[in-house]
């Protein structure tokens, strides 16, 4: 059985959320989805060890 995503809160102003939204909509992604694959992108272009088994998602590298 697949394990359950974690939940995370995060508090942005309204200009990053909008941000994220329109980030979100140009990849046809959810806001939740796009935070992830922001992550991802940011760890393995900053040399941070990145485990791509554990991977869900649309993420596009």
């Amino acid at each position: 059985m697949a394990k359950e995503p974690s939940a995370a809160t995060l508090r942005v102003s309204d200009e990053v959320r909008d941000l994220l939204r329109m980030a979100a909509e140009k990849e046809h992604r959810s806001m939740a989805n796009m935070v992830e694959v922001l992550i991802l992108r940011y760890c393995e272009a900053n040399g941070i060890s990145v485990d791509r088994k554990r991977q869900t998602g649309k993420a596009k590298t």
